[in-house]
């Protein structure tokens, strides 16, 4: 990604949207003027404290949605038109889902899993 000015980043399994948050305001602090995240997760409780913690940053270079939807079928959607980076959790209960590592790689170039020990987190897709 390096000499862009835009990146967009999923978040699979965004829960209240900390981790996505944190990562676009990164890709910002770093020079990136166009942002773009989106962060899925199944509970609507969850997506709504993420939605609320999205509208109260400020940066017009930030675009960020959260949405409720099952990762699988969101994550095929994401693979017409794979994002940058995906981040991934995958510590919650039916993360070993037949299919489910696929249809990561397929939506994004990078996959940032959050279960590998530091220093091993990208992979290439």
């Amino acid at each position: 990604m390096r000499h862009r000015c835009a990146v967009r980043i999923v978040d699979a399994d965004c829960a209240c949207g900390t981790m996505l948050i944190a990562a676009v305001r990164y890709a910002r602090e770093i020079g990136f003027t166009a942002i773009e995240g989106r962060g899925i997760d199944g509970s609507p409780m969850l997506i709504g404290r993420a939605r609320a913690a999205a509208a109260r940053l400020r940066d017009p270079a930030i675009g960020l949605s959260f949405e409720v939807a099952d990762v699988i079928e969101a994550m095929a959607v994401e693979a017409d038109a794979p994002a940058d980076i995906v981040l991934w959790h995958g510590d919650r209960p039916g993360d070993d889902h037949p299919g489910l590592r696929a249809s990561l790689a397929a939506a994004g170039d990078r996959i940032i899993d959050g279960r590998r020990p530091r220093g091993t987190k990208v992979l290439a897709a």
